[in-house]
């Protein structure tokens, strides 16, 4: 509850009023004083009351790329029995308010109000909570309540058709055309019998000592596994225009074009984050709120030898993807290092002027402006 200017001025108004009243004998000023007080109090008791609003919210869609339409539909319901509501309202989406007409809303009645989302940039939109303010008829006092709940808007980043993909290290010589999605080769790993599971692949000594029964799970070793892995540290994107780095979104837009031509071509693919990632998520949404991370360079704390180590040691697949920025350009080495685990690896740094290091050995690295030169350059590559 905040009390407006014309609030103060006229409860400073009684409280003179009043005294003067009383203290010189005027009841002509005192009856002033007290009609001005009673006005301020009649003021905060009609913002004291709360409306009976009832929200809700739909995104239509709640998950698009960058630049497709999206559109918020908004409902208020005025629940209350008596009172109608004459309030001034506004969303939120992002950070733009949205006002939402509340005008002599009548009980049982609802109104219904559509607006577009803005989708010109990646990231995830706050949609909500709604904002009703008050005010009594004098304008005295004003008070705002939030109402509803909130909504999030997807906003994926764009992908670009490539056209070709890693071969791998080896090739399978019964190809890839009976789909089988558990694989046919490499024993790797044990889990539970599911109904639908042919029974040849029950491993009966481990059913025997668990007591249920054990599903050997296998691996297609001769099929490429691609690991993504998208440089988020702040200081590989130094360059802000609007306090947007286009070289991060560029690669964004890189990392989901890669990740979405293994899948399109059911190619085992892993998406990594340098910094802060969980490694959870679908990849468009994970890809959407991607944000850079502040991490100091050339360091022990330095996130990318943190990813690099894990890469090593785990060994994640046999085709390494790195995208990064210029000033990630002295840190291509700590990628290029880990040829021993991964046979394949390609390097994807963004608005560098053609600066790139030249003498990273077996390293392919691929100069682009943005991520549409990017998937035409990736098609032209001719080795892995």
């Amino acid at each position: 509850m905040i009390i407006t200017a014309r609030g103060i001025g006229l409860l400073a108004a009684a409280a003179l009023l009043l005294a003067a009243g009383f203290g010189f004998g005027y009841p002509e000023l005192a009856l002033l004083g007290a009609t001005a007080a009673i006005a301020v109090a009649c003021a905060a008791g009609n913002a004291a009351w709360r409306p009976r609003l009832d929200v809700s919210r739909v995104a239509d869609p709640d998950r698009v790329g960058r630049g497709e339409p999206a559109t918020m539909t908004l409902t208020v319901r005025n629940s209350a029995r008596l009172r109608s509501a004459n309030l001034i309202a506004e969303d939120r989406c992002g950070t733009r308010p949205v006002p939402v007409p509340l005008l002599r809303l009548r009980p049982g009645r609802d109104t219904t109000v559509s607006y577009p989302v803005p989708t010109h940039r990646r990231g995830v939109i706050a949609v909500g909570p709604l904002r009703v303010t008050g005010r009594d008829a004098l304008g005295l006092i004003t008070v705002a309540r939030s109402h509803g709940g909130t909504a999030q808007v997807w906003v994926h980043p764009r992908i670009h058709l490539l056209s070709a993909v890693p071969a791998g290290v080896s090739r399978s010589l019964d190809g890839r055309h009976d789909k089988v999605p558990h694989g046919s080769i490499t024993f790797d790993s044990l889990r539970e019998y599911v109904v639908g599971d042919e029974l040849r692949r029950v491993h009966w000594r481990s059913s025997a000592k668990v007591g249920e029964l054990m599903v050997r799970e296998q691996l297609d070793t001769s099929l490429p596994r691609i690991v993504v892995l998208l440089d988020n540290r702040a200081g590989a994107h130094p360059d802000r225009t609007g306090g947007i780095a286009e070289t991060f979104e560029s690669a964004c837009e890189a990392a989901a074009s890669v990740v979405a031509a293994a899948r399109r071509e059911d190619l085992p693919v892993t998406l990594l984050l340098v910094a802060d990632d969980d490694g959870t998520g679908e990849f468009l949404d994970r890809l959407a709120a991607a944000d850079l991370v502040p991490g100091r360079r050339g360091d022990d704390s330095d996130p990318l030898r943190t990813a690099t180590l894990r890469l090593r040691q785990e060994r994640l697949g046999d085709t390494l993807v790195f995208l990064t920025g210029p000033g990630a350009r002295a840190d291509l080495g700590y990628v290029g290092a880990l040829r021993p685990a991964y046979p394949s690896v390609v390097a994807g740094v963004f608005a560098t002027g053609g600066q790139t290091p030249g003498a990273v050995s077996g390293l392919v690295v691929i100069d682009a402006a943005d991520g549409a030169e990017f998937a035409a350059e990736w098609d032209g590559v001719r080795r892995w």
